[in-house]
């Protein structure tokens, strides 16, 4: 997690400084210290950084550019940026305790390197920081954990990380947790009504799953994550374009996404009642895949029309959310690599976020300005519902060219109980470009948001 516990006497205090207070700081330094500075360029501005020399000719302290407010983001490219020091770097400066921990959990994300398929084995190294005096150690260590877990099962290539290997990696999560998982695979889906996760995967001959794990005490409030997990999207007979399919490895990524939100409740203790379910699947191309027009069952017993096999993932979340809806949960939430209307309409850094309960979706809102985690709140909007009337099934799964990330949580609440408190995160799972503590590559989005909502709701012990 590339943190030391405490200072020695080669560790280098890192001085944040902000450009309005430069100056101030400028006046009181020796000539020496003054004229370096002036000669580098050095103003303090946000995201710049000096070193300054020491007398030996080493660091003796670097000065660094924040911005008026420290987040989550401020020290998080620093750690691949400074200069390698075994004894590491200190924050010279007094931090609240929230804003210790952001400091020390940005640059544990900006520690992230995902490089083990390059032949090199050599571990990418970043420079080290000493855990700022008041963090909350075991809160960073919980997350960064977590999201490392996405972002390397996003990042993972599909020839890599089919239907079975996601299901070994929450057999992981679950062991690690110590829960009860059950995988029930290919034509057993049929023999135990999954038909609808069955007809979207059989065209694969990576057979598909569901994946089922349970934790925690039955007297506790029960919550129930739900995660698409399509493994590639070809996008079936309705084959996409190259260009929309190269990034499609990360279609698994609501199952990346409810399997480290999984692991920070079991890691946390968090007294609930914790069960996932994860729809596995790979959207191929084949003469026993699904047809555009096709009419499949569900585990609802409702016939859904096929409008297009490329809108696989709500098909296979539908059973799922069903089964969830069967021991009615205090708290259903669902991530989905969903929509590109979602992408157009909000862009990648931003999941869509549905909701049927209000006060829920106020909340998680709330917690996404808190924990820098940002989500943005659409509406179920039920005028719409009427465009995915079918002339042959009980419900088509497409609605027309507008409106798409509304019609496709639509959709869903069909197979969501009314009395069920629901949440439906449509989520990008990936950083387009590279950013402070945010490497191009897979993301966790949207995850430390419902976390703080249930650790907050349902986390106080009796």
């Amino acid at each position: 997690m590339n943190f030391l516990d405490k200072k020695t006497a080669s560790s280098i205090p890192l001085l944040p400084v902000t450009a309005d207070g430069f100056d101030a700081w400028l006046k009181k330094q020796d000539a020496k210290t003054a004229n370096w500075v002036k000669a580098a360029g050095f103003t303090g501005s946000e995201g710049a950084f000096i070193t300054l020399p020491s007398a030996n000719g080493g660091i003796a302290r670097v000065l660094f550019g924040t911005g008026k407010n420290i987040g989550l983001y401020t020290f998080a490219d620093l750690p691949g940026r400074l200069p390698k020091n075994t004894g590491g770097y200190f924050i010279d400066a007094k931090l609240d305790n929230a804003q210790a921990t952001n400091a020390a959990l940005g640059w544990a994300l900006g520690s992230y390197y995902f490089g083990q398929l390059k032949s090199a084995k050599k571990k990418k190294e970043f420079a080290p920081l000493v855990w700022p005096a008041n963090a909350d150690r075991k809160s960073v260590k919980r997350t960064a954990e977590a999201m490392y877990l996405v972002r390397d099962l996003v990042n993972t290539p599909a020839n890599l990380l089919g239907p079975a290997e996601i299901a070994d990696a929450a057999k992981k999560v679950a062991k690690a947790g110590k829960a009860k998982i059950n995988v029930i695979v290919g034509e057993d889906l049929l023999k135990k009504n999954y038909p609808a996760i069955y007809e979207v995967g059989k065209g694969s001959p990576r057979r598909p799953r569901l994946i089922d794990f349970e934790w925690g005490n039955k007297k506790h409030k029960k919550i129930t994550l739900v995660g698409k997990g399509v493994a590639f999207d070809t996008g079936g007979l309705n084959l996409k374009p190259g260009n929309s399919m190269y990034l499609m490895k990360k279609d698994m990524g609501g199952a990346a996404h409810v399997l480290g939100l999984a692991q920070m409740i079991m890691a946390e203790n968090l007294p609930v009642r914790l069960r996932v379910l994860i729809a596995a699947v790979e959207n191929s191309v084949d003469g026993d895949s699904f047809r555009p027009s096709d009419v499949i069952q569900t585990r609802k017993g409702l016939s859904v029309e096929v409008g297009d096999t490329d809108a696989e993932g709500r098909i296979i979340l539908c059973d799922a959310l069903y089964e969830a809806c069967t021991e009615k949960p205090d708290l259903l939430v669902n991530f989905a690599t969903l929509t590109g209307a979602a992408r157009v309409a909000l862009g990648p850094d931003l999941p869509a976020l549905f909701s049927n309960d209000d006060d829920l979706a106020a909340d998680l809102m709330e917690q996404s300005k808190q924990t820098q985690d940002p989500l943005w709140h659409l509406p179920l909007w039920q005028p719409y519902k009427g465009w995915l009337d079918s002339k042959i099934a009980d419900t088509n799964t497409i609605g027309g060219s507008f409106g798409g990330a509304i019609i496709a949580a639509l959709y869903l609440d069909k197979f969501v109980d009314k009395d069920v408190s629901w949440a439906h995160i449509d989520t990008f799972a990936w950083n387009a470009s590279t950013r402070p503590g945010r490497p191009e590559g897979g993301e966790a989005l949207g995850i430390r948001a419902v976390y703080a909502h249930i650790a907050q709701k349902f986390g106080k012990r009796k």
